[in-house]
């Protein structure tokens, strides 16, 4: 388990169980004792009341009260929705865009300043635009859920990214590019890349990926995207 991952564990084994011990816990999450004594110490600075009492028949109790009061979202996570945001807005269907405007800066200034930053620079990779009404949308399938979390990854770390590519005929291939930019036409959102077999930029639609994967060990520059004149990064964070 990650950090995230184990921290959720404990919480729902303390609402489940009403106490524990930190070796129970250490067991169901597969971690040491030093390391529970940690995750505990960090969700009681999230707002959980987590109470401790030692010897023989003590324990860790949690306040069934209690709630996360900081924000813990993920880059990719805060991502997501500022993407969905500017995706509804540039098919104009965001009636309430003021308000998704005002939660979304709300979340902003709860995350750390690593976060903040990491997320801006998410932010310059990504360009929205309007579609053609000539496009064919007859054959649009479902994203993987597991594209952003490896785009965010691929992105911030400049890393050569992998995946399984299905083409309008059908074919598959294998393919290993260097994710340059995500650009939203909605509904369909595409990820344009630098491909080093091909020595040019290909746009890969998203519904089209699957079984993404950073490869270890390799980097690359950014190189400029050569966008359409009508198609404009989106910022939306205070600089």
């Amino acid at each position: 388990m990650n950090v995230r991952e184990r921290h959720d564990a404990i919480v729902r084994n303390l609402r489940r169980c009403g106490t524990s011990t930190v070796a129970e816990l250490a067991r169901e999450v597969g971690a040491s004792r030093r390391t529970v004594l940690r995750d505990i110490a960090a969700l009681r600075d999230e707002g959980f009341v987590i109470q401790s009492e030692p010897g023989r028949g003590g324990g860790v109790q949690l306040d069934p009260r209690s709630v996360q009061t900081t924000a813990r979202l993920s880059v990719a996570e805060v991502f997501a929705l500022l993407i969905s945001v500017a995706a509804m807005r540039a098919a104009r269907s965001l009636p309430f865009s003021a308000l998704a405007d005002a939660g979304l800066a709300k979340i902003e200034r709860a995350l750390p300043a690593d976060k903040v930053r990491d997320l801006r620079r998410f932010l310059d990779c990504l360009h929205v635009g309007q579609l053609s009404p000539q496009q064919d949308l007859s054959d649009m399938g479902a994203m993987d859920p597991g594209l952003l979390p490896a785009f965010e990854t691929a992105f911030l770390e400049r890393m050569h990214l992998r995946f399984l590519y299905r083409d309008a005929r059908g074919g598959d291939s294998r393919r290993e590019v260097e994710p340059q930019a995500m650009l939203i036409l909605p509904p369909l959102w595409y990820l344009v890349a630098w491909d080093p077999a091909r020595g040019d930029f290909r746009h890969f639609r998203m519904d089209r990926i699957s079984r993404p994967e950073q490869v270890e060990g390799t980097r690359f520059r950014r190189r400029h995207v050569p966008f359409e004149a009508d198609v404009c990064p989106f910022r939306d964070l205070p600089r």
